[in-house]
Formats: structure tokens, sequence, C-alpha cells
């Protein structure tokens, strides 16, 4: 299997190393294209096997071909690289808010058998540990588990319907940036407490991947492991009544619906 990928931005590039990394496809079938030398560059001197070129042709003839591009520019790929795609290659789209009407809509007649998946992974594919969100059409159960056994190396995967892909961007895609304004927040207060910022964000990266493990590895609701730390009249419920009082709770409820909001409407 060959495997395309079209854009080699953040998560393009993210998609491109994670896969060369997990080591079940070859680097050396995995062909990216993007319009910018110096991110091909980039991936090249990271894994000098993978297939680097301008032509986005060049990747847009592959079994698998990616497209990891800005949303508006999804119209634009889809017709520069149909006149060379077959109905049995698999196409999978990245980008969010680009739905399946859309994407059929800009292919012409003899691809409209298509199988397609929309993916919506985050950046820290690049390091395997992404949470991928799928949605396909005219995919088979074979295709589909033979494509979600390429990404399972890269992290968690799930398949959802095409009506919850906008919730879902919202949760763990733009997820990834919300947690990280938590790390930024936690550092800042122990830099004032007197850590150095290089210590504390170890101590605290460390922290948010613990609370992770407990969740993911004991399959337990947030709230009890809240508890197993918070004792009666102690430190932490002090602290989370004070972030509380602040807004915590609420104001990331609404930026995730915020975020939503703006997946759905592009």
């Amino acid at each position: 299997m060959t495997i395309g990928i079209i854009g080699a931005g953040n998560m393009g590039g993210a998609v491109a190393k994670g896969l060369a990394a997990a080591g079940n496809i070859a680097a050396r079938d995995i062909f990216v294209s993007d319009i910018a030398a110096d991110n091909l560059k980039r991936l090249q001197s990271e894994f000098p096997q993978l297939n680097c070129s301008q032509d986005n042709t060049s990747a847009a003839r592959c079994d698998v071909v990616v497209v990891a591009v800005k949303p508006w520019l999804v119209e634009m790929i889809l017709t520069e690289i149909a006149p060379v795609m077959e109905a049995k290659q698999t196409l999978i789209v990245i980008a969010a808010g680009v739905n399946f009407e859309q994407i059929f809509a800009w292919l012409p007649e003899q691809l409209q058998d298509m199988p397609c998946l929309r993916l919506i992974p985050n950046t820290a594919i690049a390091v395997g540990q992404s949470m991928s969100l799928f949605s396909t059409n005219n995919v088979g159960n074979g295709l589909q588990e033979q494509i979600l056994s390429l990404f399972r190396p890269l992290g968690e995967v799930v398949v959802i319907p095409e009506s919850k892909m906008s919730a879902g961007t919202a949760l763990t895609s733009c997820g990834t940036a919300y947690a990280l304004r938590f790390v930024r927040a936690a550092v800042e207060a122990a830099v004032e407490m007197g850590f150095r910022p290089e210590e504390a964000t170890r101590m605290v990266a460390q922290t948010m991947k613990g609370a992770a493990e407990l969740l993911l590895q004991h399959r337990s609701h947030p709230e009890e492991e809240i508890d197993k730390v918070t004792t009666p009249g102690g430190i932490t419920i002090k602290g989370l009544n004070a972030m509380e009082a602040a807004g915590f709770s609420h104001a990331v409820i609404e930026g995730i619906k915020a975020s939503q909001c703006v997946s759905s409407s592009k």
C-alpha cells in the first residue's frame, strides 16, 4: 500500500511523521506534496526515505490519498488532483467543517463511488498520541479496518457519525490547545511560586499525562479520580473552589461550544 499526503504543514506534516515513525508502513511508501519547499525539507531531514514533491499529482496517484489542507483550499486541491485519480483509490480529507456532501460535489462523476473518510486527528499524531476521529462514506468494513489499523499506532481512533464531527473536532482537535493553555497557566503560577519555567513545565505536563492515564486505564469518571485526591478540609478542595469561583468549568464549556460553532460554519 502507498499513501499520498497532500499538505505538509502542521497537520499533514504530523500525519507523515507519525506514519513514518510508527513503521507499519515504510517511509518509502509515503508520498508527500506541498507547495512550500521548506515544509518538505523539514520532513525529509527527519525521514529521508519519504518521497517529497511540490507536485500534488505525485501524491494523488497513491492507493490512499490524504488531503490535509486548510478548509478553504480543499475544493481547489480536489479539482486539481481529480483527473489523475480512480474510484478504486481511497480518499481521506482532513479539514474541519468540510462535509461529504461538499467533497463529492467537488469530485467528478467517475469518482462518486470512491471510498472516502473524513479524519480529524490532533497534532499529537506526530508523537503517536493522537485522538483521531473518523467518519466514513462508501467504505466497507474490510477497508475501514484496514485504514483504522494504519492509524491505531498513532494513538486512539474512534469512528463517529458525520453529524457529530463538528462537536468532536472542538473536543479533541481544539482540545489540545485548551489543555496546553491550562499547562501554560499552571506554569505561570509555578514561576510566581519560585520554580523555573522549564522544571515547572515538566512537572505540570507529567501531572497532566498521569491524570489522563488514570481515566484511560481505570475507565473512571473524572470526579471519581478527583475525589481520591480531595481531602475534606484539605488544600485541593480549596484550589478547586477558587477555580470554580473564577469560572473555570464555565469557561471550558463555553470555549468548547464556541469552537463547535466555528468549525460547523466553515
